[in-house]
């Protein structure tokens, strides 16, 4: 018995002796300094929708468990500067890093898939904000347009936005909207809408009935807004005093080639969310944001009167 004692005490005081060096060098051991990420980010010299995005610098930053240090930079510096001269600036702001062995490695899933590119100097990361600025582009003064999927319900809440300030007499004077389609359409496959085919095809009513109709088009949206999903659009176009046989005549040839325009128009700006609001042809704003534009503060949300829109802000 007093063996056995005498091994447990030992056993003790050996793991103590071997406790204690292991605690001594915890106390020592220091965390992995973070990686340097020195990000450059081009800017848009007109509007403050191409600035940077502070919470998306914050979150890359994040992903790569880097110290960033932010050095923003217009379009013209960053057009003349031989570094950056041949870079594609036609969304903005364009963010660019630093590149490094490290930045690279954390960063080569992106770069493997398409979502981020390099040259010798950076890893470049296009079109990464929900607003921005199109460089180039041939501006619309005074015209905003609505991109929406028809049965959307965000895209039902923006237009029912829109109707709501009609009614209050808010819409601001010297400016205009338009609604715009978010569809696909290649040769092969036809045409393609996250909704179906029945989105696609109330699509192309609606193209007719802005044309045709323009003065009953905000009126045949109120009512359809209230079941876009129905079958009975033909009861929406009797109600705001459409003529359906008129409508449904020009569907197979001319409609089809107006949703083939909105199709590539859609396209042409990467337009892919239900609702997305484009300022004078330049300017990709979402829902908080557009409504900072002077004269469209009714398209928050937020502020909706009741009737205005059946859900909360999002997007299809």
């Amino acid at each position: 018995m007093k063996k056995l004692l005498t091994l447990l005490l030992v056993c003790a005081v050996a793991g103590l002796a071997f406790a204690a060096p292991a605690k001594k060098a915890a106390k020592k051991a220091k965390a992995p300094e973070k990686t340097k990420a020195e990000f450059i980010i081009v800017e848009s010299d007109e509007y403050d929708a191409g600035k940077e995005d502070v919470l998306l610098t914050a979150g890359i930053a994040q992903f790569l468990n880097a110290e960033p240090t932010v050095t923003k930079v217009s379009y013209k510096e960053a057009a003349a500067d031989p570094k950056m001269a041949n870079l594609d600036y036609s969304f903005l702001p364009l963010y660019l890093i630093k590149k490094t062995d490290d930045i690279r490695a954390k960063l080569e899933k992106h770069l493997q898939y398409g979502y981020a590119q390099e040259n010798d100097d950076f890893i470049i990361l296009p079109r990464q904000t929900r607003q921005g600025v199109f460089n180039g582009k041939t501006g619309k003064p005074g015209v905003m347009e609505l991109f929406v999927m028809s049965q959307c319900p965000y895209g039902a809440m923006a237009e029912n936005l829109v109707i709501q300030a009609q009614k209050d007499g808010k819409m601001p004077e010297g400016k205009d909207i338009k609604v715009r389609y978010i569809v696909n359409y290649d040769e092969k496959n036809g045409f393609g809408s996250l909704h179906g085919p029945a989105e696609w095809e109330e699509d192309v009513r609606q193209l007719l009935i802005a044309k045709y109709y323009p003065e009953k088009f905000w009126k045949y949206l109120e009512i359809r807004n209230k079941d876009y999903r129905s079958s009975r659009w033909d009861k929406a176009m009797e109600e705001a005093g459409i003529n359906t046989k008129k409508i449904m005549k020009k569907f197979d040839k001319e409609g089809i080639e107006l949703l083939k325009e909105e199709a590539k128009y859609a396209a042409e700006y990467g337009v892919n969310a239900s609702p997305t609001f484009l300022w004078e042809g330049k300017v990709q704003l979402d829902f908080g944001s557009a409504a900072q534009i002077e004269g469209f503060g009714f398209l928050n949300p937020n502020a909706a009167q009741p009737g205005a829109a059946a859900v909360p802000a999002g997007s299809c």
